[in-house]
Order: C-alpha cells, then structure tokens, then sequence
C-alpha cells in the first residue's frame, strides 16, 4: 500500500520570542502537533495571542521555528523550494490600490513566471472564480472589504497551489462577503485543493472543515474530525420521519413494527463548534 504524503505535517513546533522585560523569552507556540492530508480542509480556532498566526507562519517559513520541524508535501518548510505549492492570504494583506483586480492578478502571476496567453486566460479564470468578472477594471481603492479579501484569494491561487492557507480571511468582511468567501472555500475543496485555515468565526469553520485543532496558550487542546469532536458521547438521538407523538412516546419498539414511520438516522447528537472551543479554553483558564 502506498503512503501518502500529508500535505502539511508540524511536529513538537515550538517557538520562543525574546522579550523587553528583563531579556525573557514568550514561547508562543508549546509543542503543537498538525498533520492534513491531500484535499482535506483544517481549521485552527483560537483567542488573540494563542499561537495560531505563529503557527503559520512557522509553517510558511517565515520564522525559524525554536524546535520541533514543519513540511509542506515532505519538503521543509525552511527551503524555498517547499512554497512553490503553496498560497498564502494573510489577514491583512497589502495591494497596490491604484491598480485594477486584472492588473493585480497579471503583477502577481507574472511574478510567479506566467507570462502570455496562458497568464491571461488564468486572470480571467481567477476573477471567474472569485466572482470579480464585472469589477475587473476597477482600481483596487475603490473595492469593499469582501472583494479585497476575494481578489487576495485569487492571488494566493495564482500559481495553482495545491495548499492554500487563509489566515483569517473575513476578518472585517459583511455577513454577505463572508458567504461568499465560504463559497470559495468549498469551490477549492471541491477541486481537491488542501486548506488550512485559520478562523476566529467558529460558525464558518463549523460549515467548510473536515478536521479542527483548537489551540490555547501555545497548545493543541483539542484536535480530530469535526464530526467526532461536536459528538456529545453520552446521548443518543433518534430522528424519525413521519412519526405521531404516540410512537414517538413508545420510539424503538414501535419503530421496528410501523409500516408507517422510518429512521433516518440514530447517533451522536451535536453541539456546536463554539460550544466546544468555549468548554475547552474554559477549563483551561481555571487555577
């Protein structure tokens, strides 16, 4: 059986900053753990200062990490090489704002070295993709939050990444603009694109991810399937179509008799993504 590379692995990832105050060091990242296979969607939820941008950018190679080792597709992350799968929107990205959406799309694909027709024909794509066909001409300085978040998101995909990293890509975008970046999340998924995703918006990672890692003060507190983690293990629920209040009174005996009335699932009932990450961090914070 062939193993497959994971797209992204962190192992034992610390990260120490030194300090003004009497030369201390912060470690900022304490021994995080991360592994995404090919085409999954992860998300890593946190508060402000837990460690989830210097994860990242440990990740991007844009710190060194104190210990522990990062790789993207098996190459380390400290070798330039390992980024040529890769796009990356950060949470406040920078543009030029006198240029129009085409003309920024054109400045970053040639800087990845797509030139000619082939360039154009992906601007056109991207602006497709990111639904910024109409504003195509219009200068940046002129473009909401939501559609320059969008237009970061066509850049990151510029070269055709196979890994696309968002840190928090809705960070000051409208609840309609934050759809539509959700939209994009599932169209990248859809093309077996692997994201990772930083998000402080437990509600849109809840929709698009497959597995979350919840950190807290440098540390994994909690990871796995989303689908296994907002599991309430000790209930059980029984949904039942068509069902009169009287079988559902008497509910498994009579589910089995009822010609009329069929299961459509049993299990694990669900909190929520918030619900969990509120539980985790507050057990945490608790002398």
């Amino acid at each position: 059986m062939v193993e497959i590379t994971p797209a992204v692995e962190i192992k034992d990832l610390v990260k120490d900053f030194k300090t003004s105050f009497r030369k201390q060091m912060l470690r900022a990242v304490d021994g995080v753990s991360i592994r995404i296979m090919p085409g999954e969607v992860y998300g890593l939820i946190g508060p402000n200062g837990s460690g989830k941008s210097t994860t990242m950018k440990a990740l991007l190679g844009l710190v060194v990490p104190t210990a522990g080792h990062c790789a993207i597709f098996g190459k380390d992350s400290l070798k330039v090489d390992s980024r040529n799968d890769v796009g990356f929107l950060p949470e406040n990205p920078y543009f030029y704002k006198h240029l129009s959406g085409a003309e920024t799309l054109r400045f970053y694909g040639k800087l990845c070295g797509l030139k000619g027709r082939f360039l154009e024909d992906r601007v056109g794509e991207l602006l497709a993709l990111v639904d910024l066909e109409d504003a195509r001409d219009r200068r940046l300085g002129g473009y909401s939050k939501g559609m320059l978040q969008r237009i970061g998101l066509a850049q990151a995909l510029v070269q055709e990444p196979r890994l696309v990293i968002l840190d928090e890509p809705t960070a000051g975008v409208d609840p309609v603009g934050s759809r539509q970046i959700r939209d994009l999340i599932f169209k990248l998924k859809e093309r077996g694109i692997t994201v990772f995703l930083c998000s402080h918006l437990l509600e849109q990672v809840q929709e698009v991810c497959d597995h979350v890692g919840i950190i807290f003060k440098g540390k994994i507190v909690k990871a796995g399937r989303l689908d296994d983690l907002i599991a309430i293990e000790d209930q059980t629920e029984i949904v039942l179509k068509d069902a009169s209040p009287e079988l559902i009174a008497q509910i498994t005996a009579l589910v089995t008799s009822s010609a009329g009335a069929s299961l459509l699932r049993s299990g694990k009932p669900r909190t929520t993504l918030e619900r969990l990450f509120l539980r985790e961090t507050s057990q945490r914070e608790q002398p």
